[in-house]
């Protein structure tokens, strides 16, 4: 089974072709293909070839099947003794990418 691990949004992810996978905010509409080209390593059947940091020719594309955000968490800031709290929510943009093809 042939895999890479690629980077984006500041994240690693180990991918292999036919994954679902969540990511951070890609500039793409729903249908698209898009190309990381930010891969660190890819590994399989042959040995491991590994980049410094990232593989030259080495690309991994995706199709762009869902743009949503994640559930909403709570941040709450408070210092004690002063009456200071402070209540804010936050839900993060995602994009949801299927891993169409691992070329090197």
């Amino acid at each position: 089974m042939k895999y890479a691990i690629i980077e984006t949004g500041g994240k690693q992810y180990k991918v292999a072709e036919g994954d679902v996978l969540q990511v951070e905010r890609l500039k793409a509409a729903v249908g698209d293909v898009v190309e990381i080209d930010r891969v660190v390593a890819i590994g399989g059947e042959e040995a491991l070839l590994a980049g410094t940091p990232y593989l030259e020719n080495a690309r991994v594309k995706a199709e762009v099947v869902s743009m949503d955000r994640d559930k909403k968490i709570i941040v709450f800031k408070k210092k004690r003794r002063k009456g200071y709290r402070k209540k804010q929510g936050h839900r993060q943009h995602r994009t949801g990418l299927k891993i169409v093809q691992i070329a090197s």
